[in-house]
């Protein structure tokens, strides 16, 4: 729940007054996801409406892939591996956290992260690294949850709906947990509006973990009940 607290701090940091009057020089910028309207048979639709109906979309795949799979990780990891994406097992996580990653989904990487990455699973020189997830030998204990975490963020990047790459990701990891409030106030704009579709991705990456974390331990608890009422099961 910190991390979600984090998450709402900083958007309203995003929002103080100061960090506008601070950016009035780069209002000429944009955002990368613009938002435009549509007038069609009487209907008034945003591009706004259509990310949220893919995501909606993407989500009741995700329900029925992961419900196919038993929820479980290592099948999930069989799954991945036959769309293309490498899975690679490592010791230990300190390596990763040494670079600002987890144990998990990694998205693309150029430039000195990209080599320490590619030298670190395949021993090779390389200043670009493919989206990938790196798990530990001992992966079959992972958190259920967290893993469905990562493996929304995996589909949403597959299918081009976070919109999200591993500049902005590590961006957002450092003004989540490292950045002062000066160099808040530097932000471009153009890198507030990268930002702001980080954090609405991760937000919703986050909030899909809960609703079936909440759905599992709902059905858990009417499948007690049930038991300690007699039934037949």
């Amino acid at each position: 729940m910190d991390f979600v607290k984090k998450i709402i701090y900083f958007i309203l940091s995003l929002q103080e007054v100061g960090l506008r009057e601070s950016l009035r020089d780069t209002l000429h910028a944009k955002p990368k996801s613009k938002r435009k309207f549509y007038y069609r048979s009487g209907c008034l639709l945003t591009l706004d409406s259509i990310a949220e109906n893919e995501k909606k979309r993407m989500e009741e795949e995700l329900k029925l892939i992961l419900k196919t799979y038993d929820y479980e990780p290592s099948k999930i990891l069989e799954y991945i591996s036959k769309q293309g994406t490498k899975i690679f097992y490592i010791d230990s996580a300190n390596v990763l956290n040494s670079v600002g990653e987890n144990e998990g989904f990694i998205y693309p990487q150029k430039g000195g992260k990209a080599l320490y990455l590619s030298l670190l699973t395949e021993k090779k020189f390389s200043l670009k690294f493919p989206e990938c997830f790196i798990m530990t030998n001992k992966s079959e204990n992972i958190n259920k949850y967290y893993f469905i975490y990562h493996f929304y963020n995996w589909y949403a990047f597959k299918h081009g709906i976070s919109g999200l790459d591993g500049e902005t990701v590590d961006t957002l990891n450092k003004y989540l947990y490292n950045a002062s409030d000066d160099e808040i106030k530097k932000l471009q704009l153009a890198e507030i509006y990268k930002l702001k579709d980080a954090i609405k991705q991760d937000k919703s990456s986050i909030e899909f973990v809960f609703k079936l974390c909440r759905q599992y331990e709902a059905s858990k608890s009417a499948l007690e009940k049930m038991k300690n009422s007699g039934a037949n099961l």
